[in-house]
């Protein structure tokens, strides 16, 4: 008894399959009806499979997703199910279409072998075969090459060229990919032509930056505008409605609620890095010289959510920093770091005299201590730091600088984003009239509401008060829901019916369009 259950199982392999393995098979009956010729019928599964593997295995070393492609037919018992479903009621013919009209959106239409294409859908359409082993390497072809064209052209618009994790070093935002479970799905979609009308991009900004690259006269235009409708493509982590985005480009944070805008504010970014900075970190990793090292304080691409606001801030100083700045200006100046409110720590203990250290003792790369600058008026960060959850310690904050925003160039801070107006920010962050005025007495200004007065009065007596010592603390502050936060590149975009364009400040253009060069 056991015995006989092992032996149904092939039979029930071969019931599962048996609508490819009849004679003739599903391709065979399409085809013969159609073109009215009986050599369909005599439509061999087995041959038909032996030259569907060849060509595959011909084919495949040059397409994107092989192995998925591969494991589709091979679930499907290699059958043609493109040609099968999709030749007859010209659906096949739609997909070269699109493929043929993929200049709108700035790609090479050979990429996807469109012009094989139309020759196999030529051929096949000629009925001129002798024999049905004639049509076979025919239909395989262009089976295969529907599929991978098909699968390229649908994650291109879904998803984008490249994946931008792959090609810059400060990409940390985690954009959706193709996988294998989605591309096997439209592999197996009931209506070709739906699915390809429905993965053409939406956005606004999409078409009208689309619109501009179809009427750009000018190479370098074109080239721009290319670059950043491939920004839009990428799938960005959900934001919902109502979010900020800081562009480094523009120099800029946008707190967005859908389409409209709710604030906007100058913003100083990460200054760029050096100049031949691949190249100077080789030589950094050979010597291991701190003086070999190449400066790189490019502000990173995330997105994360802003969860607190401190108030009156302390600064902890980065190692990077110490070493490259607060170690030399110790060094020049013994009174430096008291002077700057920076307390100096050694195993997590506070050094009473920093003044007193004998720098000469210590190299800087080996500084066996750690720097924080306490809150107050001469604080880099300012008055506030919005906190949100990065790996690289990023933050937006205040800052005592405003000079820096009337630069044309705001790439000017070690990496962390400085906002022109952060009591503006913080208080539709807080969005909450009490809480957003103890924000305000904590950094000695007065309430709003003046039913909160006796707070400011009380904060004022303790500074006031001689005999005792006011010690200025941070203060945190968290709103009630935290707010999406994106920080991104784009050096061009529709707005108010026209283009608006901003200088490629990290040089993330042409690293960009070198990746996209075989696909254009």
């Amino acid at each position: 008894m056991k015995n006989s259950r092992f032996l149904l199982i092939p039979v029930i392999l071969c019931v599962s399959a048996c609508g490819w393995f009849k004679s003739p098979p599903e391709i065979g009956k399409v085809l013969a009806e159609h073109f009215q010729n009986k050599i369909y019928k005599d439509f061999d599964t087995v041959a038909y499979d032996s030259v569907f593997v060849k060509t595959l295995d011909s084919l495949s070393d040059s397409f994107i997703n092989p192995k998925t492609i591969k494991a589709f037919y091979k679930s499907k018992n290699n059958e043609p199910k493109l040609v099968t479903k999709f030749y007859i009621d010209g659906e096949l013919d739609s997909l070269v279409n699109y493929l043929n009209a993929s200049t709108r959106h700035g790609f090479n239409p050979e990429i996807f072998k469109t012009k094989e294409l139309n020759e196999l859908l030529q051929e096949l359409g000629s009925n001129k075969f002798q024999k049905v082993d004639e049509a076979y390497p025919v239909i395989a072809k262009l089976e295969i090459l529907s599929a991978n064209a098909y699968l390229n052209y649908t994650n291109f618009l879904k998803f984008g060229v490249v994946n931008p994790r792959n090609i810059f070093s400060r990409y940390y935002i985690k954009v959706k990919r193709p996988d294998s479970v989605g591309m096997s799905n439209l592999l197996a979609s009931e209506n070709l032509a739906d699915t390809l009308k429905s993965v053409q991009p939406k956005s606004a900004q999409y078409k009208g930056l689309q619109a501009a690259y179809l009427n750009a006269n000018s190479a370098d235009e074109k080239r721009i505008l290319l670059l950043n409708m491939e920004r839009f493509r990428w799938q960005m982590p959900e934001t919902g409605d109502n979010y900020v985005q800081v562009n480094i480009p523009d120099f800029k944070l946008t707190w967005f609620d859908k389409q409209d805008t709710v604030i906007s504010m100058k913003v100083c970014v990460g200054g760029k890095r050096e100049n031949g900075y691949e190249e100077k970190m080789k030589a950094f990793a050979k010597s291991g010289n701190l003086d070999d090292k190449p400066k790189n304080h490019e502000t990173p691409l995330l997105f994360s959510k802003i969860n607190s606001i401190q108030a009156n801030p302390i600064w902890n100083i980065p190692v990077s920093i110490a070493q490259s700045e607060i170690y030399w200006m110790a060094r020049k100046d013994r009174y430096y770091l008291s002077n700057s409110n920076i307390n100096v720590y050694y195993k997590d203990k506070l050094i009473g005299e920093p003044d007193t250290i004998n720098w000469n003792k210590y190299s800087r790369d080996k500084l066996p201590f750690k720097f924080k600058q306490g809150s107050g008026g001469g604080n880099a960060l300012g008055k506030f730091k919005f906190i949100f959850d990065n790996s690289s310690s990023i933050y937006l904050h205040d800052t005592n600088n405003k000079n820096g925003f009337n630069l044309t160039n705001r790439a000017i801070s070690h990496g962390c984003v400085r906002i022109e107006k952060p009591l503006e920010f913080a208080e539709k962050l807080l969005n909450d009239k009490y809480t957003y005025d103890r924000l305000r007495v904590e950094v000695d200004l007065m309430p709003v509401d003046t039913t909160h007065m006796n707070w400011y009065r009380k904060r004022m007596a303790k500074k006031a008060d001689t005999l005792k010592s006011f010690q200025l603390k941070p203060a945190w502050f968290g709103p009630k829901k935290s707010v999406p936060l994106l920080i991104t590149y784009f050096t061009a975009w529709p707005q108010n019916d026209k283009i608006v364009y901003r200088p490629d400040v990290y040089d993330m253009d042409e690293k960009l369009w070198v990746a996209m060069k075989k696909f254009r």
